[in-house]
C-alpha cells in the first residue's frame, strides 16, 4: 500500500495553524450536510423517476445538480470510510467489511476492519478549521471509543454503531460486540435504553435537528457547520410506521417487472437516460408471472413497507430542511444526498444471508406483521433490479447497479442540471475541503468537483485515469467511458459504458489489446493498495464462490 497517509495528529497542527487566517481574511465558508440513505435503489425517489411520494427530496434535486454517475463502493462500511476520507477503502482501513472479513485477509493492512487512526476524517479537517461538527445515524466504522465518531472529530454525535438495527429501538445492547444486538453511543456515551416511541429516521433527524440549535446558540454560533445525517432506512429488516405503510396498499400488485419499466420510461422522461439505452435483462429475480398468489402478495407488501420507509425519510429530510431555513443557514448550505450502494437485493426468506437466519426464524413474518418492530423482511432481487435499472445486479457487486448511485448536491456554489461524468464518493472530501478553502495537507484519492458544480467543468477525471476497486473478490477498473468487470466469478468482461450503461454486451473478445492494457492497469492498482482477495465465501452474502484457479490471463 502506498505510504500516503501521515498521522492525524499531524494533520490537524496544520489546520489549527491555518485556522486563524482562514477565519480572518476569507470571506464566510458555507455550511455542509451530507445525508445518506442505506441501500436506497437509483430510482426510488420522484426526482430520479419513481413513485415514492418524495417531495423534499424532489425540491432539494430541482435546485440541485443531479449526478448519474457517482460511484460507491459495493457496500455499506467502505463506503462511508471513502465517503469521509478522500481515500480508497483499503487506504482507510475497511478493504472489506468487518463482518466479512477472511482469515487470509485478518491482519493485512488496510483490513483494519474499521477508519485507520491515520486515515484523517472530513469532521477532523473541517472542525480543525473552524467548523462545528455534527453526526447523527448509522456510524458502522468501528465499535470502540476510539472508533466511536465522537473520538473521530464530531463535536456532537449519536451514533448506532452497527450495520444494521430494528429501526424501532428494540435489542439495544451495551456490548457492541454482542451478536444480535445493537449499540448507541450520545457523544462517546453508551446508553443502555432508548424511549418507547422510537423510530430511526424521525430520531436520528431529531437529534441532528437539536445539535444543530443548541450548537448555533452556544459558543460556537458563528461558526460554520459540517453535519452528516446517516439514515439506516431503508436498509432490512423492513419495517416503518403503520400508517405510512397505508399509503401503499396495492401500489406494486402488478409487480417488478412492471415497476422497472414505469422507472425506465420516467427516467428518459427526465432526462436521467438516454432512450437508446439497452437495460440489463432481470438477472437474479424470477419472473412474476411465476410467483404463486401467496408469494405475490408477500413481495407485494414487502415493496409496501420498502416505500413507506423512503417516504418517512423523505419527510424527515423536510424536517432538518425547514429547521435550517428557520435558523437562517438553508441559503447557505451545502446540501449533498446519496446512497451507500445500490439497492439490497438478498431474499431472507430464502435463506440467502445465513448470518441473519436466527433473527429471521424467531420473526414474526406473518403477512399482516410485515413493516412492525417484530418482523424481519427483505425486498429479494425482483425489487432490487427493477430500482437499479438500467444497471446490472444490486449491492455486494461491482457491477453498475451495486456501485452507480442515486446523488445529487445543492446549496451555494451549485449551478442546478444534470451530469452524467463519472465521480467517486471519494471526490466528496477533496470537495468539501476545495469549497471551505482548507487546505488537504495530504494526498487524497479523490478529486474535487469544484469546476464540475460551477458549470465549468464537464467532467472530474481524465479519460486516461485508471479507476480500480475490490470487494469480496469482485474487481473493477475504470479508464474513461471503459469499464473492466470481473463480478465475482473469475471471467473478466469489457463494457462500452458510453454505448452500453447496462453492461449487456461483453466487448472482451473484440478488444483484446484494451482489456490486457486495463487489466494491467487493474493490477497495478491492486498492488499499490495492497487489495488482499478473499479466500473464501463471505458466509453472509449472495456472492459466488470465490475462485479457486489462476485466473486466465494473469
Amino acid at each position: 500500500m502506498r505510504k500516503l497517509l501521515r498521522p492525524c495528529l499531524a494533520v490537524l497542527s496544520l489546520l489549527a495553524s491555518a485556522t486563524p487566517a482562514l477565519a480572518k481574511d476569507a470571506p464566510r465558508r458555507p455550511n455542509f450536510l451530507i445525508i445518506l440513505a442505506d441501500d436506497l435503489g437509483f430510482s426510488d425517489i420522484g426526482a430520479f423517476g419513481g413513485e415514492i411520494a418524495t417531495p423534499n427530496l424532489d425540491a432539494l434535486a430541482a435546485r440541485g445538480l443531479k449526478l448519474t454517475g457517482l460511484h460507491t463502493a459495493a457496500t455499506c462500511s467502505p463506503t462511508r470510510a471513502m465517503l469521509l476520507t478522500g481515500l480508497d477503502n483499503r487506504e482507510a482501513g475497511l478493504g472489506s467489511m468487518a463482518e466479512a472479513l477472511t482469515a487470509n485477509q485478518r491482519g493485512k493492512p488496510g483490513y483494519e476492519g474499521h477508519l485507520r487512526p491515520d486515515a484523517a476524517s472530513l469532521a477532523e479537517r473541517l472542525g480543525a478549521s473552524g467548523y462545528r461538527t455534527l453526526f447523527s445515524g448509522k456510524w458502522h466504522l468501528g465499535l470502540t471509543p476510539a472508533q466511536d465518531p465522537h473520538a473521530r472529530g464530531f463535536q456532537h454525535s449519536f451514533a448506532m454503531l452497527q450495520g444494521s438495527h430494528n429501526h424501532f429501538g428494540r435489542d439495544v445492547s451495551t456490548d457492541p460486540s454482542k451478536i444480535g444486538g445493537f449499540t448507541y453511543r450520545d457523544n462517546g456515551q453508551t446508553l443502555s435504553s432508548l424511549p418507547a416511541d422510537f423510530y430511526s429516521s424521525d430520531a436520528f433527524a431529531t437529534r441532528l435537528i437539536a445539535d444543530l440549535r443548541a450548537s448555533k446558540a452556544g459558543v460556537d454560533a458563528k461558526k460554520p457547520f459540517f453535519a452528516y445525517l446517516a439514515f439506516t432506512a431503508p436498509h432490512f429488516p423492513l419495517q416503518a410506521p403503520a400508517e405510512t405503510i397505508a399509503k401503499y396498499k396495492g401500489r406494486y400488485d402488478a409487480g417488478y417487472e412492471a415497476l422497472r419499466t414505469a422507472r425506465l420510461k420516467r427516467q428518459v422522461e427526465l432526462g436521467l437516460l438516454d432512450a437508446k439505452t439497452i437495460p440489463h435483462d432481470l438477472d437474479l429475480s424470477v419472473p412474476w408471472a411465476s410467483l404463486t398468489r401467496d408469494q405475490k402478495a408477500r413481495a407485494a407488501r414487502r415493496m409496501e413497507v420498502y416505500a413507506a420507509m423512503v417516504d418517512r425519510l423523505d419527510w424527515n429530510v423536510g424536517r432538518v430542511v425547514q429547521a435550517l431555513k428557520d435558523s437562517g443557514e438553508y441559503d447557505d448550505t451545502v446540501i449533498l444526498f446519496l446512497a451507500d450502494n445500490g439497492a439490497e437485493g438478498s431474499a431472507l426468506d430464502d435463506r440467502s444471508i445465513p448470518r441473519v437466519m436466527a433473527r429471521y426464524d424467531a420473526a414474526d413474518n406473518r403477512l399482516e406483521n410485515v413493516g412492525a418492530a417484530t418482523s424481519y423482511e427483505s425486498i429479494g432481487p425482483g425489487w432490487a433490479e427493477a430500482a437499479t435499472a438500467p444497471s446490472w445486479r444490486f449491492k455486494a457487486f461491482e457491477t453498475e447497479g451495486g456501485t452507480r448511485v442515486i446523488s445529487f448536491l445543492a446549496g451555494p456554489g451549485v449551478k442546478p442540471g444534470i451530469s452524467h461524468a463519472y465521480a467517486s464518493v471519494a471526490d466528496v472530501a477533496p470537495t468539501f475541503l476545495d469549497l471551505a478553502k482548507v487546505p488537504a495537507t495530504t494526498p487524497l484519492r479523490g478529486r474535487s468537483w469544484t469546476g464540475l458544480l460551477g458549470g465549468k467543468a464537464r467532467t472530474v477525471y481524465p479519460a486516461s485515469q485508471p479507476i480500480g476497486a475490490e470487494l469480496f473478490g469482485g474487481r473493477s477498473l475504470r479508464q474513461g467511458d471503459w469499464k473492466l468487470l470481473d463480478t465475482g466469478d473469475g471471467v473478466w468482461r469489457l463494457f462500452d459504458l458510453a454505448r452500453d450503461p447496462g453492461e449487456t454486451r461483453d466487448l472482451a473478445g473484440h478488444e483484446p489489446a484494451r482489456k490486457a492494457a486495463l487489466l494491467a492497469a487493474y493490477q497495478a492498482y491492486a498492488r499499490e493498495v495492497g487489495v488482499v482477495e478473499p479466500d473464501t465465501r463471505q458466509p453472509f452474502l449472495n456472492q459466488p464462490s470465490p475462485r479457486q484457479q489462476p485466473h486466465q490471463g494473469e
